[in-house]
């Protein structure tokens, strides 16, 4: 049993993660049902675990939140579906690497139901999408942007962090920082894409995909 929740307006950082932390400890201890928590937050950037301090390339622009996820500096802000996930890992088959390709291929199933085409890069943590409207590399192939980002941990198996979706955020807040510590590649949402998608249909097709990807 996995509960949904969704959240209208914009969610503060500190009581999303106090929600994460309270539904974790009940999941793990067998009061609670995992969640997949579907919100917005205020702009801000959180610091993974990994994050360089030479990375925050503009401290005084927003918030910055320590995180203990995995990952380097992410933004957060209106226009990104944030999907936090508490799920039991321990009962998925205790392979992290296999539970964080089923983030992967949830995040580029829900995708493909915008025609949009998602990938994954070794060595480059999230999801990408070729951009053929834009001029070659210097190597002469397609630029590739970031579309969606993926952090998580885990404590006693059970999940919490997630996944962020750019379904129309304002992409220049994303300067202040290194995305992720890759500066070669940009980032770019699904309406700069040239899809007017709601956030309604992107959790449309993320509930429709989940079961796919999740299911036992």
């Amino acid at each position: 049993m996995v509960e949904w929740i969704t959240s209208d307006g914009l969610v503060d950082y500190d009581q999303a993660v106090d929600f994460m932390e309270q539904r974790a400890a009940g999941i793990s201890a067998g009061t609670a049902d995992e969640c997949v928590w579907l919100l917005e937050h205020p702009p801000l950037y959180t610091a993974g675990t990994s994050a360089r301090p030479q990375d925050l390339t503009d401290p005084d622009r927003f918030p910055v939140y320590p995180t203990k996820r995995g990952g380097q500096y992410t933004y957060h802000g209106p226009g990104q579906r944030v999907v936090y996930v508490m799920l039991d890992v321990g009962k998925r088959g205790r392979d992290v690497r296999r539970f964080v390709q089923q983030l992967e291929t949830w995040v580029i199933a829900a995708l493909a139901e915008f025609n949009v085409t998602g990938h994954i890069r070794d060595g480059r943590v999230g999801v990408w999408v070729v951009r053929d409207d834009k001029p070659l590399t210097a190597s002469g192939s397609n630029p590739e942007d970031k579309i969606a980002a993926i952090g998580i941990r885990l404590r006693k198996w059970i999940s919490f962090h997630g996944i962020s979706i750019n379904v129309e955020p304002e992409l220049d807040h994303f300067t202040g920082i290194v995305p992720c510590g890759i500066t070669e590649h940009g980032v770019t949402s699904l309406v700069d894409l040239g899809h007017p998608v709601t956030m309604n249909d992107v959790d449309v097709a993320l509930r429709r995909s989940f079961d796919e990807v999740f299911g036992e």
